[in-house]
């Protein structure tokens, strides 16, 4: 397992070719495990990454990664705010950011009000949805929404990590899919989604 900024841990990577990856990662980007560690392999690649950092008090750090483009959304079933099943496919018809976090992700917790900032901003032109990875679900996430004072952002829950395991990724991971269901990018760490690297990002996607 490596380790990011000496503090969070990312997935064991098996495949060799990752290893650049990792290098790159390493020192640069803080990002947190799941709370039970998984294996499989990321198809990532060098050329399609880039880093990027935005330092302050509250600092956050990220990379911007392209290898998946074009790949279609993952259909492993979630639970919505309505204690409904949902998978992404019913968010099709315009631009989707899926941010995959956790209430013991320290970068997810960070970043989260800029992301619920977003969504409120942009809500017309994009769908916003936050699926925590909690192994407890409901039980942890839906008090962590009371306290939090989101004003657009609603609790969607995936205890089983089926979109984390789709990803193979780090929290937090945010993805952004088209009108059609195809992932574009996809920012692994914190990032502020109200700064001028995000804007560019969703710019890409025209919102």
């Amino acid at each position: 397992m490596l380790l990011l900024s000496g503090v969070f841990a990312i997935r064991r990577i098996p495949n060799p070719s990752l290893l650049i990856l990792a290098v790159l990662l390493a020192g640069s980007v803080a990002g947190c495990d799941r709370e039970k560690a998984g294996g499989g392999q990321a198809q990532q690649g060098q050329a399609n990454v880039s880093a990027g950092q935005a330092k302050g008090i509250g600092e956050f750090e990220y990379i911007v990664e392209r290898s998946h483009k074009g790949a279609a959304a993952p259909t492993a079933a979630f639970t919505g705010p309505d204690d409904t099943p949902v998978t992404l496919a019913a968010f099709r018809g315009k631009p989707l950011l899926v941010n995959l976090w956790a209430t013991w992700c320290a970068p997810c917790i960070a970043e989260m009000p800029t992301l619920d900032a977003l969504a409120a901003a942009r809500g017309e032109a994009i769908h916003v949805i936050a699926v925590a990875q909690d192994l407890q679900g409901a039980e942890v996430v839906d008090p962590w929404f009371q306290k939090a004072g989101l004003k657009a952002l609603q609790p969607y829950l995936d205890p089983e990590n089926g979109l984390l395991d789709a990803a193979n990724s780090a929290l937090p991971t945010s993805i952004y899919y088209d009108a059609e269901g195809r992932e574009m990018w996809r920012v692994i760490g914190a990032i502020d989604w109200q700064g001028d690297e995000a804007k560019a990002l969703l710019a890409e996607g025209g919102v």
